[in-house]
């Protein structure tokens, strides 16, 4: 009775093994093909990466934020420290204020030359009615001399008088000339001294500026997939701090034979399936197909179909989609990518989109 028992049993672990292995095999000719009007091919789920680094050296002050954490396009991430910086920042604030200083001081060298200016024209006109009166009383000494009515040294005293008040009204005119050029002079100083408040308002803005670069900020909505670098770390230029996956970004990377790839147009729906969710059907659209024909990865495909060329293939996922499932979203997920190369045709039922709730 117990040896039947035992064959019974044994007879039934057969049968299910062999139950299994139909439903197995069911299961592989159930989901080997669609059709002529539908394509496959294995990838991997991707996602824009973002280093976030450092514009100056410096030392890294602290990281504000943990690995997998949601992040929003300008969200503070991580400071740098900013001593330095802001000495500098002060240095240039009072090279400004000398700056502004030199301006008015200038400013108020083209008033005291335009007052110079204009007291020299006044003695231009001083002198040019002195020059007047020198000819007119020339000009009677000279018809009382025909007369014998004046003395020959008034004569004289008179042509020296005339000649002396030109000379004097020729000084006159060149300090005019001087003191216009004094002014210009001025007015240059002036416009120095107004280059060198831009140049000083310019470099404070610099400084401010990589005091604000200073704050590492998310360029992008995403996820902080990693800290690269730990508070306390001395950095170069350019040194990473995180890494960000842009979540606007997803798509998976596939790759298809030549024979098919050809006819695959960029916008074509996809139905993407991933190994760690096979009871969802996600919707996408190929984004990009590769010009050129390469050897597939060995981590995609089969011994047998590495020997093929094969055309690299993106399938986007929709924004608006991935905004709706932000924590279901990973990188790195194996899965298969189904492209439908004929619109007339419809997605089988196996295929019709399922997400989750």
């Amino acid at each position: 009775m117990k040896s039947w028992s035992s064959r019974l049993g044994v007879a039934v672990l057969v049968a299910a093994a062999l139950a299994g292995a139909g439903v197995f095999y069911w299961q592989r000719t159930q989901h080997a093909g669609y059709g002529p009007g539908f394509v496959s091919g294995n990838g991997r789920i991707e996602a824009t990466e973002i280093d976030v680094s450092t514009k100056l050296a410096g030392r890294l002050l602290d990281i504000q934020v943990a690995e997998g954490s949601f992040v929003k396009a300008g969200e503070p991430l991580a400071r740098m420290q900013t001593d330095t910086l802001e000495a500098q920042r002060d240095e240039a604030r009072a090279q400004l204020q000398q700056a502004h200083h030199a301006v008015a001081t200038a400013q108020a060298m083209v008033l005291a030359r335009q007052s110079e200016q204009t007291a020299a024209q006044a003695v231009v006109t001083q002198r040019e009615a002195e020059l007047h009166l020198a000819h007119q009383r020339l000009g009677r000494s000279e018809q009382l001399a025909v007369r014998g009515a004046v003395p020959r040294q008034t004569l004289d005293d008179d042509r020296a008088a005339l000649g002396t008040a030109q000379a004097l009204l020729a000084a006159s005119h060149a300090q005019v000339a001087a003191a216009a050029a004094a002014v210009q002079a001025a007015r240059t100083q002036v416009v120095s001294a107004e280059s060198a408040v831009i140049a000083a308002e310019a470099t404070v803005a610099r400084i401010q500026a990589d005091i604000n670069d200073s704050v590492l900020s998310s360029p992008r909505d995403g996820r902080v997939q990693f800290r690269v670098a730990s508070p306390g770390e001395v950095l170069a230029a350019g040194g990473k701090v995180l890494n960000v996956v842009d979540l606007a970004d997803v798509y998976m990377t596939f790759f298809l034979p030549e024979t098919v790839a050809g006819r695959v147009a960029l916008g074509a729906q996809v139905r993407l399936i991933l190994d760690a969710a096979p009871q969802y059907v996600i919707p996408a659209r190929i984004s990009f197909v590769a010009s050129t024909a390469q050897f597939t990865p060995k981590t995609v495909e089969t011994a047998s179909e590495r020997q093929k060329l094969m055309f690299r293939v993106k399938a986007q996922i929709p924004p608006e989609l991935l905004q709706k499932h932000l924590e279901q979203v990973k990188t790195g997920l194996p899965g298969i990518a189904w492209v439908r190369l004929d619109d007339a045709q419809d997605w089988p039922e196996a295929l019709q989109v399922r997400l989750p709730d």
